[in-house]
């Protein structure tokens, strides 16, 4: 085919990155990956401006963006500066918090989620327990068992036994779900309504089961007890928020 005859290329349209996720995507990167320490600085501002080429204002950007991301800490004063910060379950915690409030994630979503993770998080636990996840166990127990007929830190108490089972089970992703979940669960639901002293009573008991069943090593009993618990507990909040009769008492 002659040359005049042959079709034009074309190209598509391209998008070249900002100068600034350029920067942050390659810090992000090299304290991923374990290049960058924990507590490591970063070289004062002036000096990364002249070491990458690249303005004061785009060089700000990138660590006020990797700063948002919990990967920089920024102290200002004589001594300060940007600081390696490497993600920890905190981190995912919020991360998921953040998700349910900004989506709007429904209770029964919630209640979903925790009943497919926390019978794993019992079951490991009994597998991985130390003898300090017992004490603690046994002191979030002792502290609900002890509330009498002060509800809310009866459900602080609850709430801080359920993170024990997940920090119990050594599972980093789980520890951080769990704490986002126990949370949100007691923000989103109205559990004064149901919570009287005998489901009280019925929800310290469950928990001296599961209890024991991690102190006794045994993964299957505890991932049984933990499913009748938290299924339990999902039923009768869901008959909170319909406004339905309550029950009269938690498996």
């Amino acid at each position: 085919m002659p040359r005049s005859q042959q079709p034009t290329p074309r190209f598509d349209p391209l998008t070249v990155p900002k100068a600034s996720d350029v920067l942050a995507a390659e810090v992000r990167e090299r304290i991923l990956s374990g290049e960058f320490g924990e507590g490591l600085a970063l070289p004062p501002e002036r000096q990364l401006v002249e070491q990458t080429g690249l303005s004061r204002a785009t060089v700000r950007e990138a660590l006020r963006v990797l700063e948002v991301e919990g990967l920089l800490e920024i102290r200002p004063g004589r001594g300060g500066g940007a600081f390696v910060h490497r993600p920890g379950r905190e981190s995912l915690a919020n991360t998921v918090r953040l998700v349910i409030r900004g989506q709007r994630i429904r209770p029964a979503a919630l209640h979903e989620t925790r009943e497919a993770i926390e019978p794993t998080c019992a079951a490991l636990a009994a597998r991985r327990r130390t003898d300090l996840d017992l004490a603690e166990l046994d002191a979030a127990h002792a502290e609900l068992v002890g509330t009498g007929d002060d509800v809310q830190r009866f459900l602080r108490a609850n709430v801080r036994w359920h993170t024990a089972v997940a920090k119990a089970s050594a599972n980093e992703l789980l520890i951080g779900f769990m704490s986002a979940l126990a949370q949100s669960i007691h923000a989103a639901t109205d559990l004064e309504q149901f919570m009287d002293a005998d489901i009280r009573e019925v929800t310290a008991r469950a928990h001296a089961r599961i209890t024991e069943a991690i102190r006794a090593g045994d993964e299957a009993a505890a991932a049984r007890r933990m499913t009748r618990h938290v299924c339990g507990f999902a039923r009768a909040s869901a008959e909170v928020d319909s406004r339905t009769s309550l029950p009269s008492k938690l498996p």
